[in-house]
């Protein structure tokens, strides 16, 4: 394919174009052709949402909603207006956020360094039993992408800034103890209610349904009646703990793989190191001529822990003199390392080192010798290593041969299986949905409803399902996805229809019940003919578990009975039953000595409330412009 590029790119027309992208650039300027290219998402009071930071926020959005829902999220993403929604809630999330970013500027909130500098050593992330540690502090910042720490501190400070706006806006809103006695009494509340019940049942036998109607539900309802794709599938597996089993380990086996691995076993030399960092800014070398002068006053005598604590742009080990703790290699920069390993004596310092933070000053101020453990302190565990050692070794020359086989003899899993020593297995019935292992993997998935699986009707290729599973499918039956025909699902839907008309004359039944009953006729003699009477049932609560939930909600929601004046209405259960509920008294609940969880509820709800509010105030008052959003692509050139 590359060849065909370069052969293309010779010929006439390539090099006209090539002629014309390289005028274009020539007349307009690259920085001028770039710098007039808006990718912005949003503009908000004149400041702009990146491209680039929607995508970071809509990745990060997905991957926890990946985690949070597991497979049903692919269900989820496949519907495009699924989709649409999602973007645009994380783009008015990075709306919100510009806009509390600006209210905080405009209130003048700021964060102080000594704040910033607390709340990082307070932060458990950092910390090692229960106490901040520099390396921990660095490796952790640099894995989510700050590879300066003064990049790390301006992110935190715009955050704290927003919780601190965030604070002020609610700190002012309480609950009250007397508005926590109306809850509870309310929640407290009984009730004595009447009701009937009327069971649909009845009516079913004089409901008639034309095929007419049936037809046309079908019709409208033809999503309904889909069936997904279904395999059958023959398997081979291969376990690396079926494997294990069968393997044997003499005392000798473990001695020599204690040999083999005898850096494994043993304790390497340990550093605890200090340093003083000056770094970059805008001056290199005016940064370098600091450092070296740090150097020549450590020279003529002067301690090395009061300069880091002067003068170190590190200000969390500056104030333990520099301090970084025990050394651990692969956290800091390779220079550093390097330089930090070259100290062979204790309270030596390196020479100036320069890293990617800056330039440094290393001290070695405590050191321990390797350690190596004896092979009878650790024969049981070397034992259970060499045992396992075995089996992945077993079970990746098994997985080659299985890979092997089953390629060499597509159309069969006999010979595959019977090098490996397993069995050829039959699956049950298979969707791309809701499996049992380890057919709910994405990679078995993908290989049973393969192309060369369906449709070429061959071994799949070896599935690595996990690093102790491995196997290979082939297909034995397939029942493509299709609409199920009229004539299956006829019985169906007519038992549908009925139920729903069925239901629609109980209503009818029970509002002609209802209507008399509040016209003050008795129904007495109308509920029998239904096959309904009526029950009393007193002093009921809002989750009574001996009355219908239905039954129970219409009930808290009915007004207080009045004379004259019937409280009732009509309650669809879940069973399909319709009841008519009447509230014949309302006795107010008791309020709990201790209201504080009530009060705190209640301050939360109140809290939320003001925020929302304060959000759409900003909303109100800016202004803001969207830009059509698409679903985000990595684009490659």
């Amino acid at each position: 394919m590359l060849e065909r590029i370069r052969e293309n790119s010779q010929g006439m027309t390539a090099k006209v174009i090539l002629g014309f992208i390289i005028l274009t650039f020539a007349i307009a300027g690259i920085g001028s052709y770039t710098n007039n290219v808006d990718t912005s998402v949003a503009e908000v009071n004149g400041e702009k949402i990146s491209q680039q930071a929607f995508e970071q926020a809509y990745q990060s959005q997905r991957n926890r909603m990946a985690q949070q829902f597991g497979d049903m999220f692919d269900t989820l993403v496949a519907n495009p207006a699924y989709l649409a929604n999602l973007r645009n809630g994380v783009l008015d999330n990075l709306i919100n956020e510009k806009l509390l970013d600006q209210a905080a500027r405009d209130l003048a909130i700021r964060i102080s360094d000594e704040e910033l500098k607390k709340t990082i050593r307070n932060m458990e992330e950092f910390q090692v039993d229960g106490q901040f540690d520099n390396n921990r502090y660095l490796a952790i910042i640099n894995q989510s992408g700050f590879f300066q720490s003064s990049d790390f501190r301006d992110y935190l400070r715009v955050e704290m800034a927003r919780r601190q706006l965030g604070m002020a806006i609610v700190s002012g809103e309480f609950g009250l103890p007397f508005q926590a006695q109306q809850i509870e009494k309310l929640r407290n509340q009984t009730r004595d209610i009447k009701f009937a019940v009327v069971d649909t049942e009845q009516f079913k036998s004089q409901v008639e349904v034309s095929e007419d109607e049936i037809s046309a539900y079908y019709q409208e309802n033809e999503n309904r009646f889909q069936t997904q794709e279904q395999v059958k599938v023959e398997y081979v597996l291969l376990d690396v703990f079926d494997i294990a089993k069968d393997i044997e380990v003499t005392e000798a086996d473990a001695k020599a793989y204690y040999q083999e691995n005898i850096a494994s076993f043993s304790k390497e030399e340990q550093r605890r190191i200090s340093h003083i960092l000056i770094e970059f800014g805008d001056d290199k070398s005016a940064a370098e001529q600091e450092i070296r002068s740090i150097a020549n006053r450590i020279a003529q005598g002067e301690d090395f822990a009061e300069l880091a604590k002067e003068l170190s742009a590190d200000t969390f080990s500056g104030e333990n003199g520099g301090d970084l703790e025990w050394l651990e290699l692969g956290v800091m920069d390779e220079a550093f390392e390097e330089a930090a390993l070259a100290l062979a004596n204790m309270n030596d310092v390196s020479e100036v080192v320069e890293s990617e933070f800056g330039f440094h000053l290393i001290k070695l101020t405590d050191f321990k010798a390797a350690e190596v453990q004896t092979f009878e302190a650790i024969q049981e565990e070397l034992m259970a290593q060499v045992s396992e050692s075995e089996a992945q070794n077993k079970f990746y020359e098994l997985q080659q041969e299985l890979a092997r086989l089953s390629f060499e003899f597509p159309d069969t899993l006999e010979d595959a299986a019977g090098a490996v020593n397993a069995e050829v297995q039959t699956s049950d019935w298979l969707t791309r949905n809701n499996q049992q292992p380890p057919f709910n993997e994405q990679s078995v998935i993908d290989a049973m409803f393969s192309d060369i699986v369906l449709s070429e009707n061959l071994n799949s290729d070896i599935i690595e399902v996990n690093e102790n599973l491995a196997m290979v499918v082939r297909l034995q039956e397939y029942q493509e996805a299709k609409t199920r025909p009229l004539s299956e699902v006829s019985d169906t839907i007519k038992s549908q229809l009925v139920a729903d008309k069925a239901a629609v004359a109980a209503q009818d039944a029970v509002d002609a019940i209802l209507a008399s009953y509040k016209a003050g006729e008795d129904v007495s003699e109308k509920a029998t003919e239904l096959g309904a009477t009526f029950t009393e049932k007193p002093a009921i609560t809002r989750y009574s578990a001996d009355v219908d939930s239905a039954i129970a909600r219409l009930a808290f929601t009915l007004p207080h009975p009045t004379e004259g004046k019937v409280s009732a209405d009509t309650a669809s259960m879940r069973n399909g039953q319709v009841a008519v509920v009447e509230v014949t008294a309302v006795y107010e609940g008791l309020a709990a000595p201790a209201l504080d969880n009530v009060v705190e509820q209640q301050t939360q709800t109140l809290s939320q409330a003001s925020y929302v509010a304060y959000v759409e105030s900003l909303r109100a008052k800016a202004k803001i412009t969207r830009k059509t959003l698409s679903e985000p692509t990595n684009n490659v050139f």
